[in-house]
Order: structure tokens, then C-alpha cells, then sequence
């Protein structure tokens, strides 16, 4: 009677360390990824997140991936990566010398791949007849200078990448100065300019060329206004030629930064963003691959005609 009770005891403990190691393994099989497979989880630049959303929508259909796509505002993502919260982001921007540092005393070396060329752009309801604006007022208002075809500046977070833009250029934190307002997201921004007449939106110039269909109305109320840089003689739309020919000044790069250490799919991600297909999707957004996609041209030596 006791040797039964011994035999069902273990026999009970080995089924439960087997359905222990099973399961372990099976959790250690689904969270593994490779660089056409699997799962990850990807900050993004809540000002660039349409064309992100496009390229995503691409690869998934390509690959039996899925990707996670967590928008956020640059300082969030940024602060997401040192705390080791992603390690798959897109930014508007190169990392500085000081965050590489940062990285490489944690034994980490970012993997960083420049894809596209973006535009910070301005707007203003079409109320107004007025479609191009100084860049040089723009830095005079934010300096505190009343400028009267400025009655305030609109930008979509008080830590986002469009606020570091702008801060950077003028070289003071611009969400500090007087009339100059933050909400939370570009299509916010796009909302509020469009029923305020004389306020100026800063937003990702993507949210314009491909809006959601639920800010589709609102976008339709805006004009992109064209700017007159500070040492250019004429006003440039944020358009995809003045964008390649770089005579847009508010232009900026868009960076993939994988911080993974292993053939996973931030690398796949980021040779997609790169290759053929990734920059052809870049190319149809309005927005400027980093490498022009080749065109395949059929040459015939005779042209015949069709029967009807």
C-alpha cells in the first residue's frame, strides 16, 4: 500500500516537471524571432507613425511576422530604449555622440539605418488666404516678437521630436515662450489649427500626405504653408521634389535604430525599410527614400501592332 502511494508521487512529480519544461519551451519558442518571423515590439515617432503603419502593413503581408507598433513622442521612446524597455525604435533624428556612449557602456551597439527624408511643416487654416510664412518670423515669434500673421504656435507634445526641431533652430526651449502651445498628437494639432484661424500647426508632413480617414475633414481645412528660409531668397513647399533638391529648410532624416544584438526582426525590419520595396512605399507616401528605387525599362527592337 505505501510502495503505491511512493509510485504515485512520483509519478505525479515527473508529469508535473515534464509539463513544466514543456511549457517553458514553448514560451521560449513563441517569443523567439528571427529576421522574417516571429514577433517585436517597435517605438515610433508619433509625428512619422503613417508611413511606419504602411511599411508594417507591407511586411506583414511579406513575412509571417507580426510587429507591434507603439507611438510616442521622441523624448518617451528615446527614454524607452535607455530604459531597456524597446530595443526596435524609429526616430527622427541620428543619435548624438553622448547617447552612443550611453549604449556602449551597457555593451550595446545601436544598428542604425537612415531610410527616408521627412519634413517638419507648417500649417494654417484655410480661413486664411495666406500660404506662405518667413521662417525668420517664426523665430522672432517664438523669441517674443509680436508678428501679426502669427497669433500662436501649435505643436503636438511638449516633448516631441517637432519641439527638439524647433528648439534646436531657434536655440531656446521653445514650449517655454509666450503663445506657444502643446497638446498630445499631430492629428490633435491638425484638428484644433483647423478650426482656429491665425494659429500655426507644426506636424510631421506625413500626417498630411496620408491622413486617417477620421482626419481626413480636418486636413482638408489646412493649407501647408510654403517657407522662406532665413538665407533663401524664395518660399519652398514641403513637396517631394524641394524635399530631394533640399531646398525645403525644415527638412529632416528618419533613422531605424535596432538595438536587438541578434539576427531578429529589427534587422529584417530594417533591410525591408532599405531595400527595393521598403523605398518604393517611401517614394509613393510623398516623402524621399534615402535610395532612389530602380525602374525596370522593356526595350523592344520591333512594335507591333494589336488585332483587333
Amino acid at each position: 500500500m505505501m510502495m503505491n502511494k511512493v509510485a504515485k508521487t512520483v509519478v505525479g512529480f515527473f508529469l508535473l516537471t515534464l509539463l513544466f519544461v514543456f511549457s517553458c519551451q514553448k514560451k521560449s519558442e513563441e517569443s523567439v524571432d528571427t529576421i522574417i518571423e516571429g514577433k517585436a515590439t517597435i517605438y515610433v515617432d508619433e509625428s512619422i507613425l503613417p508611413i511606419i503603419e504602411d511599411e508594417q502593413a507591407v511586411f506583414e503581408t511579406q513575412y509571417n511576422a507580426k510587429l507591434q507598433l507603439v507611438p510616442k513622442s521622441e523624448n518617451e521612446v528615446l527614454n524607452a530604449m535607455f530604459n531597456d524597455t524597446a530595443a526596435i525604435a524609429v526616430l527622427t533624428r541620428n543619435l548624438t555622440k553622448e547617447e552612443l556612449n550611453a549604449f556602449q557602456a551597457k555593451k550595446i551597439n545601436p544598428k542604425i539605418t537612415p531610410f527616408a527624408t521627412d519634413a517638419v511643416a507648417l500649417i494654417r487654416s484655410k480661413t486664411s488666404k495666406d500660404t506662405l510664412i518667413e521662417l525668420q518670423d517664426v523665430i522672432d515669434f517664438i523669441n517674443g516678437k509680436s508678428i501679426n500673421s502669427i497669433k500662436g504656435l501649435v505643436f503636438d507634445n511638449a516633448n516631441s521630436s517637432t519641439v527638439r526641431y524647433l528648439s534646436d533652430l531657434v536655440g531656446i526651449p521653445v514650449n517655454n515662450q509666450k503663445n506657444v502651445f502643446s497638446l498630445k498628437t499631430n492629428q490633435e494639432v491638425i484638428k484644433y489649427v483647423a478650426e482656429h484661424d491665425g494659429m500655426i500647426g507644426v506636424v510631421g508632413i506625413n500626417w498630411i500626405f496620408q491622413p486617417p480617414l477620421d482626419l481626413q475633414e480636418s486636413v482638408d481645412k489646412v493649407n501647408v504653408l510654403g517657407v522662406k528660409g532665413t538665407k533663401a531668397a524664395t518660399f519652398a513647399f514641403p513637396t517631394q521634389d524641394n524635399l530631394a533638391q533640399g531646398k525645403y529648410p525644415l527638412a529632416r532624416h528618419l533613422y531605424f535604430v535596432n538595438c536587438q544584438g541578434y539576427s531578429g526582426l529589427g534587422m529584417g525590419f530594417a533591410s525591408f525599410l532599405g531595400g527595393e520595396r521598403g523605398q518604393r512605399i517611401i517614394l509613393k507616401s510623398g516623402l524621399v527614400p534615402e535610395r532612389v528605387p530602380s525602374r525596370k525599362i522593356m526595350i523592344r527592337d520591333k512594335i507591333t501592332k494589336d488585332k483587333n
